[in-house]
């Protein structure tokens, strides 16, 4: 394989490597940590070219809640803070599915919000409780909400009473998703 192909495969996450063909060995633990704010990290020091970093994210694979690189000769165990993507623009488009709104990892990779990637909130029940919101992206593997997105969606959101409370929600390809 060349450095071209290679380089164009890695601009799509979407194409995703057949993992479930591979049986690789557990090899131990990398140095690697992805931080809840999307940025990975190597040995302590920030990994700043962004295609290697895709070139990680196209072998990572989330197995009983611990994240591994896995390739067809081995896997490593690195550590994951939160989500290992960041959600950090979206837009209104029409679809297949009707009007959805379309998100955006740090990584560049984008999907519908909708069945197939929904939204997941893990906020808490306390009454200051920070917003978690996640999109599942591919692989199982999520995007954690950006706070600046989450807000962008607040100020569009529509309010609806459940339960005695009022709830807000966004609306995407035929799906409600609560804030």
């Amino acid at each position: 394989m060349d450095i071209q192909t290679l380089t164009q495969q890695l601009d799509d996450l979407s194409q995703s490597p057949p993992f479930e063909k591979w049986n690789p060995p557990f090899c131990g633990d990398l140095d690697m940590v992805i931080k809840s704010d999307g940025r990975w990290f190597y040995m302590g020091s920030p990994i700043g070219r962004i295609k290697l970093v895709k070139l990680f994210a196209s072998v990572l694979v989330k197995e009983d809640n611990e994240y591994f690189l896995k390739t067809p000769a081995e896997k490593v165990r690195i550590q994951v803070e939160d989500a290992p993507f960041m959600i950090t623009e979206w837009q209104h488009q029409n679809t297949e599915q009707g009007p959805a709104i379309v998100v955006t990892t740090n990584l560049g990779q984008s999907v519908v919000l909708g069945e197939q990637h929904p939204l997941i909130n893990n906020t808490g029940t306390a009454p200051n409780a920070e917003p978690k919101l996640y999109v599942e992206v591919h692989r199982g593997l999520t995007a954690r909400v950006h706070r600046n997105v989450f807000y962008q969606w607040a100020e569009i959101a529509t309010s609806t009473e459940i339960q005695q409370k009022e709830q807000f929600y966004i609306e995407s390809a035929g799906k409600i998703f609560l804030l």
